[in-house]
């Protein structure tokens, strides 16, 4: 089996895996990825996509993953894989669009704006 390549993105993290038949390494920038996600929901959140479609311990993920913070990684990794692993066998579509793993999460951070705080907090507002 050839090796299949996808990406997937999350606020500003960008996620490219490479995803060969293997024994069920996940490699995330040269790290275990436990080590690169230290806690359990984000473990959790990165080998999500596997469990759901029954592939645990079928293939090799190796990731590289920029931008963001850890859960905006994690989420972009999680996706990643679930197309990956649609691109391969796509009867397994249903099972992961039915937990909502095919769906980019298109939310950002709103801009700040001029004349305030932050984006939507104003400054102190003083009568007298």
């Amino acid at each position: 089996m050839s090796t299949t390549n996808t990406s997937g993105r999350r606020k500003t993290a960008v996620a490219r895996i490479y995803l060969t038949e293997g024994s069920g390494v996940i490699t995330v920038n040269g790290k275990d990825y436990k080590e690169y996600f230290p806690t359990l929901p984000l473990q959790y959140v990165v080998t999500q996509s596997l469990e759901v479609s029954g592939s645990t311990g079928k293939f090799d993920v190796i990731v590289n993953v920029a931008g963001g913070g850890v859960n905006g990684q994690a989420g972009a990794v999680r996706l990643a894989i679930a197309k990956a692993i649609v691109e391969l066998d796509p009867e397994t579509k249903s099972s992961l669009s039915a937990k909502g793993l095919m769906t980019r999460d298109n939310r950002m951070v709103e801009r700040k704006k001029p004349g305030r705080k932050k984006a939507r907090k104003k400054f102190q507002f003083s009568k007298r």
